[in-house]
């Protein structure tokens, strides 16, 4: 059966590649992907898989047995980023600002190419009274995001195991790294506004400093941060964008930073919104100015489900090659799947994306290509999982 897997995926590859390539080519933003979930329709209404679409964007798609005794989840996000592509490539960004910067395009590709699979082997499915659910969620990149409309809209009821992959550049094409445990970290949004009387850079003294204010901010309350957690849950507050002011000689009346606050631990998580309130009132207090801070919570911590990860290291042994599973570490990057595992267990999967002995790319810019041979080894990996049964597991490769 892995073997058929396998080779159903390779069949399929040159139509998964334009598909793939059409996405990355018309990228939508978090909440807006219209035309990717109509593409996504379009592709499954081919191959005959019945589909629901959200109220918004996002649909989900079921294969086999009607009532099942044991029902898989398959997760992919279809949203872009809002970056300017650098690529070159032929297939590039036709949409000023936005691009498939995080490989969401592959996601979504990989996940088609495990349904398409899985349709032809439905009757198995039917058989041993399994069923798949392909999930096609909207807006990871946004906080809130878009599992939460998922769950909203029951795509994770009555689900045994979710499964999902993410593409990691840092790793070879025909590699999957899987840990069990954490495998990403807690993620919240920050935003810090100042306000206070302005003036001229000449009398700091008759104003309220708001720009060394808002510097302090920056730099202080990372710092006392690293000073009142324990250094073991890994909390990291960094900076994405500050802005105060816009002539030399005048000291502004408002400034914002905004940022995110990563770390490793949950139970650290769940205190860390009324810390930061406290520090950054408590940095602002000399200068006479007053602070805003708007706190949003993310995502928690990816956690990955011992018997999740034993059936995709067993799939990936029988489907992929007996060298494919690599291990790997627990990053501080966010990922609101981490929200559909808190309805059904599961795990999520590093999928390799670099060329062998080709340069390193980072996610989130402008710059990342993927070797499209992943979408095989991802598309192989999730159908062949999917074909299994935690009592089976051990026998996958037979």
């Amino acid at each position: 059966m892995p073997g058929l897997v396998a080779a159903t995926v390779q069949e399929l590859m040159p139509e998964l590649v334009r598909t793939r390539r059409a996405l990355h080519a018309d990228p939508e933003l978090g909440f807006n992907e219209v035309r990717t979930t109509a593409r996504v329709l379009e592709v499954l209404a081919a191959a005959g898989i019945e589909s629901r679409t959200f109220e918004g964007t996002g649909l989900t798609a079921e294969i086999g047995a009607a009532d099942p005794s044991y029902r898989v989840a398959l997760r992919a996000d279809l949203d872009a980023l809002p970056i300017a592509e650098r690529t070159g490539l032929d297939f590039s960004s036709t949409n000023d600002g936005i691009a498939h910067a995080c490989g969401h395009d592959v996601h979504t590709t990989v996940v088609l190419g495990a349904g398409l699979t899985l349709k032809r082997f439905e009757q198995e499915l039917i058989e041993r009274d399994m069923a798949v659910r392909l999930v096609f969620q909207p807006a990871e990149e946004v906080v809130p995001g878009g599992a939460h409309t998922a769950v909203k809209e029951h795509a994770l009821d009555d689900v045994d195991q979710v499964f999902a992959l993410h593409c990691d550049p840092s790793i070879d094409v025909g590699t999957v790294g899987l840990k069990v445990g954490p495998i990403t970290a807690a993620c919240d949004a920050i935003r810090v506004r100042l306000s206070g009387r302005g003036g001229h850079t000449s009398r700091p003294h008759l104003t309220g400093d708001l720009t060394y204010a808002l510097a302090k901010v920056v730099t202080d309350v990372p710092a006392a941060l690293s000073r009142r957690l324990d250094p073991r849950v890994g909390a990291a507050l960094v900076w994405g964008t500050v802005v105060a002011g816009n002539a030399a000689n005048v000291i502004p009346a408002m400034g914002e930073c905004v940022g995110t606050l990563r770390m490793l631990d949950i139970d650290a998580w769940e205190q860390a919104g009324d810390l930061v309130q406290t520090l950054v009132h408590e940095v602002v207090a000399p200068y006479g100015v007053t602070a805003e801070v708007e706190y949003t919570r993310g995502v928690p911590p990816v956690v990955n489900d011992a018997t999740a990860v034993e059936l995709l290291t067993s799939a990936c042994h029988a489907a992929v090659g007996p060298d494919a599973v690599v291990p790997t570490k627990q990053s501080l990057g966010g990922e609101d799947f981490s929200w559909m595992l808190a309805r059904a267990p599961g795990a999520m999967g590093r999928l390799g994306t670099r060329t062998p002995g080709g340069p390193t790319y980072e996610l989130h810019q402008g710059d990342l290509v993927v070797d499209e041979r992943a979408i095989s080894v991802g598309a192989t990996l999730l159908a062949a999982t999917c074909l299994l049964r935690p009592d089976s597991a051990a026998d996958a490769a037979v």
